[in-house]
């Protein structure tokens, strides 16, 4: 049987689906702008699948993460799109509500003119333009400090591994910043952390307790440095890292069996 995020896929594939059929089955003569027409359809979609999502959300067990997916070594190298899609920033997005996302993604991703984008989210382009000023100024507020450079986070990631090889606690806590915070999404499913864990002392303690058995794996989810854990060669445990300064100040631990299905097989494959 599908678990929980399989049948969020399918559903997924049949608003995309869904999308299709109506555009297949329009009279494109009676369409005045073929490209508003699939903009409004589509946002609506996508608006309508965001608002079940958030209803889920608010009965899900422990903090909630992302899936991780595994991203290409180039999409580390540019750093604007790495930190536009790293764990942390699409935290941030899940910060706002369904329409002031659309709206963002729509006018700061995709350069949508506030008249487009008004008749997609069926409000006036007045409205538009607060709700985007003030889900900016929310991302803003709220986004990772600064973009650091990919040589400065692979190092830092080395360096971090070899800590929680090495089980030096000393070393571990030379890496994380004083006011890291730690997350894992266990889904009510596997052991996890019910609330953020937040310290450097504690969350030293959280990974010293990391059993020798498990092997450690770099590699790049979602633009950022992440340690794949495997136990009995599967894996257990996606950990991404966020880096400010040379130190660790995020880390987002997905246990969640359901989100790691694809990258174990992805990292089987490429091992």
């Amino acid at each position: 049987m599908l678990g929980r995020l399989g049948q969020q896929r399918v559903v997924d594939l049949v608003h995309l689906q869904e999308t299709w059929l109506r555009w297949a089955g329009v009279d494109l003569c009676t369409v005045r702008d073929q490209r508003a027409y699939l903009v409004r359809t589509t946002t609506r979609q996508a608006l309508s699948r965001l608002r079940v999502l958030r209803r889920r959300k608010e009965s899900y067990v422990g903090p909630w993460l992302p899936e991780p997916l595994l991203t290409a070594p180039d999409v580390a190298e540019d750093v604007e799109l790495a930190d536009s899609i790293s764990m942390a920033m699409l935290l941030v997005l899940e910060t706002l509500a369904p329409t002031e996302r659309a709206v963002f993604v729509l006018r700061d991703v995709f350069d949508l003119g506030y008249d487009e984008i008004a008749e997609a989210v069926d409000k006036s382009p007045v409205a538009v333009r607060q709700i985007a000023h003030r889900a900016r100024a929310h991302v803003a507020a709220r986004r990772p400090r600064e973009v650091v450079c990919p040589g400065e986070t692979r190092s830092a990631l080395v360096a971090f591994q070899q800590a929680i090889e090495t089980g030096d606690l000393q070393c571990l806590l030379d890496r994380i910043a004083p006011d890291v915070v730690l997350l894992t999404d266990g889904g009510g499913t596997v052991q996890a952390a019910p609330a953020p864990v937040m310290g450097a002392d504690s969350v030293a303690r959280v990974l010293g307790r990391i059993s020798a058995a498990v092997s450690l794996q770099p590699t790049q989810v979602n633009g950022c440095p992440a340690l794949v854990l495997r136990l009995d060669g599967k894996v257990d445990t996606v950990l991404a890292v966020r880096i400010d300064d040379g130190l660790i100040t995020g880390l987002y631990a997905v246990r969640n069996p359901e989100k790691l299905s694809r990258i174990d097989r992805e990292t089987t494959v490429s091992r």
